[in-house]
């Protein structure tokens, strides 16, 4: 008879991934010493040490232990599965549901997205995570997230995009710039100006990309991987910078004005859509997923897509 329960390998896998028992009780939302009796409980049930407790560094699995991890995180899956399954069977929508967000617009598209699903599949267990692409790809790989809401930059052959909009890039400028008056500007307007980069994985190539074309290099005055941040800065006055998602809100997170004045030319829109494995399509709660995202965004409620 198994003496162990899925809750108990839940707090393994994340103990496992995290390396410290403070960490993943923060990540599972339970008390260190809960995670604790757990690994303890399925050491003395499989016979065998599954960490090295180290003070300083933390933990580190054994050699079983890395196998064991292996295991542990078939089980959780093949269960979620059996959860799918029966939702499929019954007609609900229910389980686990994990959503990467691309940093660039997490924060405005997917809590929207998140709170409308949730408000009709209330049996949905939904936990988010913002990323950047390359996190995306390996996250979806590894199954560490279903689904994620995404631009279509430089997207592998081994995942499924479901594209729902196509979005055209903005130049973003405070209100005293030279350029704010404009009702478009194309790069030859933007090249003699500082740029604020956001410099993310593929993010930074695309937007870099526009100037590329015309042979001659943007002047980078700034760089920054937070979108907050980027905003404030050129809201400031440090230089320009280039998006494609237009909150509601034209205001930088200190509170001054920010003009967005659309890029004229040749600059490839970005599609928004929906990233997952080749198979998420069989996942009942997945494939309910992207359906609701389509509607919400046909229905003109996703906050910086539908802002015009």
């Amino acid at each position: 008879m198994l003496r162990f329960t899925l809750r108990q390998l839940e707090y393994f896998v994340a103990v496992g991934e995290l390396g410290s028992i403070a960490q993943a009780a923060e990540k599972v939302s339970v008390s260190s010493p809960s995670i604790s009796a757990a690994i303890n409980q399925l050491e003395q049930e499989f016979g065998l040490p599954l960490f090295v407790r180290q003070h300083a560094q933390g933990l580190s699995l054994t050699i079983a232990g890395r196998e064991m991890l292996k295991q542990a995180k078939l089980v959780l899956q093949n269960a979620e599965q059996l959860v799918d399954l029966a939702g499929d069977i019954s007609g609900k929508v229910q389980g686990p549901l994990s959503i990467g967000g691309l940093l660039t617009f997490a924060q405005v598209v997917v809590p929207a997205l998140r709170a409308g699903f949730e408000r009709l599949y209330p049996e949905v267990r939904v936990t988010q995570h913002e990323l950047d692409q390359a996190q995306i790809f390996s996250k979806l790989r590894q199954c560490e997230i279903d689904v994620a809401i995404t631009y279509d930059l430089d997207l592998p052959g081994d995942l499924t995009f479901v594209p729902i909009t196509s979005l055209p890039p903005y130049a973003l400028l405070c209100e005293t710039h030279p350029l704010a008056g404009r009702s478009s500007v194309t790069v030859a307007d933007l090249l003699p100006h500082p740029m604020v980069l956001l410099d993310l994985p593929f993010s930074s190539e695309y937007f870099l990309s526009f100037f590329l074309k015309s042979g001659k290099k943007p002047i980078i005055a700034e760089r920054t991987r937070d979108m907050a941040v980027m905003r404030s800065l050129v809201a400031n006055g440090f230089g320009f910078s280039l998006a494609n998602v237009r909150p509601f809100n034209d205001l930088s997170p200190d509170g001054k004005k920010l003009i967005f004045v659309p890029l004229d030319g040749d600059a490839r829109p970005m599609q928004l859509g929906l990233l997952s494995s080749r198979d998420a399509g069989n996942v009942n709660v997945i494939r309910t997923f992207i359906d609701h995202c389509k509607t919400e965004y046909q229905s003109g409620f996703i906050p910086g897509v539908n802002a015009d």
